[in-house]
């Protein structure tokens, strides 16, 4: 399976664990950003055919829901909805500033901007719709950060490398080649 189908497999089953049952527009559009932002994150790693942001993607992706999710499970701070008591802090928020930090610090700024703006209408939705407030969101989107932070590292695609060598030795003289690619 080439990466492209594996980017759209990866796709197809995040969408299918979207909740559809949402109250309003702004919900529902923040529940989609929040599924295809780590999709694109780690979809780029496959684009760029590179096996050590995977490695790294997987590292800070499993640091943020931990971290997340040890948080959610400590602090238990009641939800501005009343629903339950797991609100401190977002993890749609944490995911989504995840997979932009990601994609920030493994391939620039340019690369990220699409998903930081994505993920600060997730944190906003977050908030409109009474499942969290700005504390919940501002520490969702520092513990994402962060984990991306730690983890990645600049991706610099090697470059193809030609080296020419003079050989001198008793009796010898000559040339070396060697090539890099």
């Amino acid at each position: 399976m080439n990466a492209f189908n594996k980017s759209l497999c990866i796709i197809l089953l995040s969408l299918t664990t979207l909740d559809l049952s949402a109250k309003d527009n702004t919900e529902k559009l923040g529940d989609a950003i929040y599924i295809l932002s780590p999709t694109v994150a780690y979809g780029s790693t496959f684009y760029k055919d590179d096996p050590q942001g995977r490695i790294q993607f997987y590292k800070s992706i499993l640091t943020n829901t931990a971290v997340t999710f040890a948080l959610k499970y400590s602090v238990k701070k009641q939800r501005p909805n009343g629903k339950d008591n797991r609100s401190f802090p977002s993890g749609h928020t944490s995911t989504s500033f995840q997979s932009a930090a990601f994609l920030h610090k493994r391939y620039g700024l340019t690369a990220a901007v699409p998903l930081y703006i994505g993920a600060t209408y997730v944190a906003y939705s977050r908030v409109d719709s009474k499942n969290h407030d700005t504390t919940d969101v501002l520490a969702g989107a520092l513990i994402g950060g962060l984990s991306s932070y730690f983890f990645t590292t600049p991706y610099k695609k090697k470059k193809p490398m030609i080296q020419l060598m003079p050989v001198v030795s008793n009796n010898t003289l000559g040339l070396t080649f060697s090539a890099h690619w």
